[in-house]
C-alpha cells in the first residue's frame, strides 16, 4: 500500500497533480466534507477504477449549510478518515482552510437553475449554489480528469452534471451506487444523530422505495401511483415525518407524471431532528433486462439476500431500477 499524502495549500496540491500528469496519469477526484463512512469509501474505490491516480478532498463547505443548520456541529474526524482512505487506495488527500477556498473579499458565485429548484433547493435555501460554488472551485484546483459523486444525493448529482454540461469543465462525471446497511437503510454521515429508535425506525425508507420497485417492474408507469405507494409504506412507520415523495427526471429533476425516461424515485423523511434522504434510479427502456441482485459493499464480495436483511450492500440494477448502474455523463470536449 502506497503512502498516503496530505497537503492543504493549493500550490502543494497542483505540484502533486502536475507531477501526475508529467507522466501521462490520469487524475480521478472525490469530493467530501469528511466523516467517512462505507458509501464514501466505496466511491474512492469506483474512482480507482477510472483513474490512476485519486485525490479525495476534506472540506466542510460553510457556504451550503443554511442559517438553521448547525455548521459547528457537523462531525469532523481528519485522522480517521485519512486512515480510512489509505487503506481504500487514495493517493492525495487535499484538507483546505476556509480561506483556501473562499479568499478574503471574494464574490463569485455559481447558481446552476433547473436541477436546483425544489425538493432539497426548497428546504435548504442556499444550499444547492454553495454546492456548485464549491465544486466549481475544487474542481480548478485539483483539475481532475474524472469526478465520482454519490447517487444517494441525486438532485446533487444532477446539478454536477449540469454544471459541467453548462461550462464545458471537461471533467467526466461518474455517479457511484448507494451504500446500504444491513437493513437497506442508505449509508450517511447523518445517521449517527439517529437514537437507537429511530434508527430502528429508518429501515422504512428502503422498504418504501422498494415497494415503488415491485410496482415499476410489474409495469406501472404512473408517478402518482409509484409515490402512493411509497408514502403508503412510510406511514406504517408514525415516527417519520415525510417532507416529501417525488418521481422526477434524472436529469432536470423536474417532476413526472409518467416513468418514461431515466427518472428518479426520491423521498426525504424526518426521525426526530435528523432528515434523511434516499432515492431509486429508474429507466423503463431497461425493464427487460436482467435481474442482479444486490452485492456486498467492496469488491469480490459474495452475493447478499435479496431481502437485504443481514448484510451491507451496494444497490444493483434490477429490471428496470437502476440503484447500482454506473451512470457516465462525459463533458463536452
Amino acid at each position: 500500500m502506497a503512502e498516503l499524502r496530505t497537503v492543504s495549500t493549493a500550490a502543494d496540491l497542483r505540484a502533486a497533480v502536475d507531477a501526475w500528469r508529467r507522466d501521462g496519469l490520469r487524475v480521478g477526484f472525490v469530493p467530501t466534507m469528511g466523516a467517512l463512512h462505507e458509501g464514501h469509501l466505496s466511491l474512492v474505490r469506483l474512482a480507482l477504477q477510472h483513474a490512476d491516480r485519486v485525490v479525495v478532498s476534506i472540506f466542510v463547505n460553510p457556504t451550503q449549510f443554511g442559517p438553521d443548520e448547525d455548521l459547528a456541529a457537523y462531525p469532523r474526524s481528519p485522522e480517521e478518515d485519512c486512515r480510512q482512505l489509505a487503506v481504500a487506495g487514495c493517493d492525495l488527500v487535499f484538507l483546505p482552510e476556509v480561506e483556501t477556498i473562499y479568499p478574503p473579499g471574494e464574490s463569485t458565485w455559481i447558481e446552476v437553475e433547473g436541477p436546483s429548484r425544489g425538493f432539497e433547493g426548497a428546504e435548504r435555501p442556499g444550499h444547492f449554489r454553495g454546492v456548485a460554488t464549491v465544486v466549481t472551485k475544487l474542481f480548478g484546483l485539483v483539475r481532475p480528469d474524472v469526478a465520482v459523486f454519490g447517487e444517494k444525493d441525486a438532485q446533487q448529482l444532477a446539478l454536477v452534471r449540469r454544471l459541467v454540461r453548462d461550462l464545458h469543465l471537461g471533467v467526466e462525471i461518474v455517479a457511484g451506487p448507494i451504500a446500504r446497511e444491513h437493513d437497506g437503510l442508505a449509508m450517511s454521515s447523518r445517521n449517527v444523530y439517529l437514537s437507537a429508535e429511530e434508527r430502528r425506525a429508518a429501515g422504512v425508507l428502503h422498504r418504501s422505495l422498494q415497494s415503488a420497485r415491485r410496482l415499476i417492474e410489474a409495469g406501472e408507469r404512473g408517478a402518482d401511483v409509484l409515490a402512493g405507494a411509497v408514502r403508503a409504506v412510510l406511514a406504517s412507520e408514525p415516527s417519520g415525518a415525510v417532507d416529501y415523495v417525488a418521481v422526477v427526471d434524472a436529469a432536470t429533476f423536474a417532476p413526472v407524471t409518467t416513468v418514461d425516461g431515466p427518472s428518479v424515485v426520491a423521498i426525504a423523511v424526518r426521525f426526530g431532528r435528523t432528515r434523511l434522504l434516499d432515492n431509486i434510479h429508474v429507466d423503463p427502456i431497461h425493464v427487460e433486462s436482467n435481474h442482479v441482485e444486490p452485492n456486498h459493499v467492496g469488491p469480490g464480495a459474495p452475493a447478499v439476500p435479496a431481502d437485504l436483511s443481514t448484510t451491507p450492500s451496494v444497490d444493483a440494477p434490477a429490471s428496470g431500477v437502476r440503484d447500482k448502474e454506473i451512470l457516465r455523463c462525459d463533458a463536452p470536449s
